[in-house]
């Protein structure tokens, strides 16, 4: 059997997620008999039907879910080799660092002058997300090394990256100043049931409730989530951290006992050979090893070293 070419699978998944050849031919640009030929002709090289075609429908056979899951993350890979191929022939090399806006433990500034004295050191670029998006810029190929806030639902080490915890610090709920719970210095995840966060998932981390199950909020920026904070919307849990970096009149941060903490932790892909990349690990590790001791957010307890 001949190997699969990139382009035999572009034009399986994009039939197989329209599951219909007509918008699938007008999303690659394309007609649609030629679509449907070359899908014919995957088929018979792969010798297995991938798709139960009737006049009405267009469904997935087994093997063809096997091949999409498969192939999306072929495309994936392909792509990332081609931005990390773009950035590694650029003129002007530098270092990406993926990172959620103010979850960097406070030690970023520090992170960043001390690295620009090591001799590997290249010019850092910073790209920012949302919550969970950094691990997807390491995978596809936008970032180079990745401050990610841990727990994650799956170890970090099981994703093909290599990681260094950095910190961990305890996080806060930051509550509107007139919420009556802003008069408790300490807090229990069981008090803030009936509040959200800023996903739309409970606070007090049970079930949601019928009507607001599988709904996705939009991604809110940091000044759209002090916003709703102040006006009583929803809660927030940052990391200590972030308390003394934004007062606000509007918003009391207090202690919750029983919320897990947050490891700040450096990830980078398995395979990287970058001495640049060496250079910001290890000037990272000296750095959170060196401030830990002198970080104390508000009336919270000071972060402490990540366990290596």
């Amino acid at each position: 059997m001949n190997d699969l070419e990139v382009r035999q699978l572009r034009y399986f998944v994009a039939v197989a997620e329209e599951l219909h050849f007509g918008r699938a031919a007008e999303r690659l640009g394309m007609a649609q008999p030629p679509l449907s030929r070359a899908i014919r002709a995957l088929e018979r090289q792969l010798g297995v039907p991938l798709l139960e075609r009737t006049t009405r429908h267009v469904a997935l056979t087994p093997a063809g879910e096997t091949l999409l899951r498969d192939a999306r993350i072929a495309l994936d890979a392909v792509a990332a080799a081609a931005r990390r191929a773009r950035h590694a022939g650029r003129s002007d090399p530098g270092l990406r660092l993926a990172l959620k806006a103010d979850y960097d433990g406070g030690l970023l500034p520090r992170i960043l002058a001390a690295y620009r004295s090591e001799p590997a050191a290249l010019p850092v670029e910073l790209v920012l997300g949302g919550k969970g998006e950094q691990l997807s810029a390491l995978h596809d190929g936008r970032a180079d090394v990745a401050l990610v806030p841990a727990p994650l639902d799956e170890p970090l080490d099981a994703r093909g990256l290599d990681v260094e915890p950095l910190l961990t610090e305890p996080r806060l709920v930051a509550l509107a100043a007139s919420d009556p719970l802003a008069s408790r210095s300490h807090l229990r995840l069981a008090d803030l049931t009936g509040r959200v966060l800023p996903d739309g998932t409970p606070a007090d981390g049970q079930e949601a409730c019928p009507a607001t199950a599988g709904t996705r909020p939009r991604r809110l920026d940091l000044a759209e989530i002090f916003n709703l904070v102040e006006v009583g919307s929803i809660v927030w849990f940052p990391p200590a951290s972030v308390a003394p970096r934004h007062p606000r009149p509007g918003i009391a941060y207090r202690i919750v006992s029983d919320l897990a903490p947050l490891t700040l932790t450096l990830a980078w892909p398995h395979h990287s050979r970058s001495p640049a990349v060496a250079a910001f690990v290890r000037t990272a590790t000296d750095m959170a090893s060196d401030m830990a001791a002198a970080m104390h957010p508000g009336d919270a307890p000071a972060p402490q070293p990540a366990p290596s």
